[in-house]
């Protein structure tokens, strides 16, 4: 037997493995396209009542209705702009506090029993409390979503310092690091990838958290066009609300999957 008999095959045309990877590209895209062409012809066979399903047609048309008096480019720009907002706040202190409380067993033994409670509340839960203690307007719906990223980031950092070789720590008290100069030059680093997990994580959070604010208390955005489309029985732009949303979500997370697939490269 040669040796390339008896090492390992390389990765052709023939291999399992070639097939798996060209495939990935448009593997994820054989699910939408299914509940696509069922969506159309469910509604095309009358299964459903159209003011129930409506067909993808009259989707479309609403789009282009509400996009020709630019309500849909403000209720998408004003819903990306409350998530980002949000989103940042919330990432920040979740990085701050999860770093804090992987790091000083006081501070875990002060904050993680409590801020492990927190996390168990509902998003919905929070909706009238912010109402009254921050108001109306934007302050409430950015805190809402700054909440629900908070918990991920705090989460992923927690435990990915619970989880450190004590030996970083050692070699950085060796080079003098302490408090702030510890956590930015050696435990930071040590967890970026599970931080990335975290703030993709967060970010979906924060879509989720988003609707629930704009749901209950707005007069504008994709969460308020979804209940005015059910208010004013037009279901085509709940629907349209519901595949933006989808759409911005994804597309969010696949940036934030960019970076985090990078920062992996450049570790290897």
């Amino acid at each position: 037997m040669s040796v390339v008999d008896a090492g390992a095959a390389p990765a052709t045309a023939d291999s399992p493995r070639f097939p798996l990877r060209a495939s990935r590209g448009w593997v994820g895209a054989v699910v939408p396209v299914a509940l696509f062409a069922a969506w159309w012809a469910t509604t095309a066979a009358g299964v459903f009542d159209r003011s129930q399903l409506p067909p993808p047609v009259d989707v479309w048309n609403a789009a282009t209705q509400l996009w020709s008096t630019g309500a849909l480019q403000t209720n998408i720009a004003i819903s990306v702009q409350r998530v980002l907002v949000g989103f940042a706040f919330g990432a920040v202190a979740g990085l701050v506090l999860g770093g804090l409380t992987g790091s000083s067993r006081l501070v875990h033994d002060l904050l993680a029993p409590t801020l492990g409670a927190l996390r168990a509340v509902p998003s919905l839960a929070w909706v009238p409390l912010l109402g009254l203690w921050i108001g109306l307007g934007e302050p409430p719906k950015i805190t809402l979503v700054a909440i629900g990223a908070f918990f991920p980031v705090y989460t992923t950092v927690l435990s990915s310092l619970t989880h450190l070789d004590p030996g970083l720590v050692e070699v950085g008290r060796a080079y003098g690091r302490r408090g702030v100069g510890l956590f930015t030059s050696i435990l930071l680093p040590a967890t970026a990838p599970a931080l990335l997990s975290g703030l993709r994580l967060a970010l979906a959070q924060s879509w989720l958290f988003l609707v629930a604010a704009e749901l209950i208390s707005s007069s504008i955005g994709l969460g308020f066009q979804m209940t005015n489309g059910q208010n004013t029985s037009r279901t085509d732009q709940v629907l349209l609300a519901i595949v933006l949303l989808a759409l911005l979500g994804k597309a969010s997370d696949m940036v934030l999957g960019l970076v985090e697939n990078r920062v992996k490269a450049a570790r290897e």
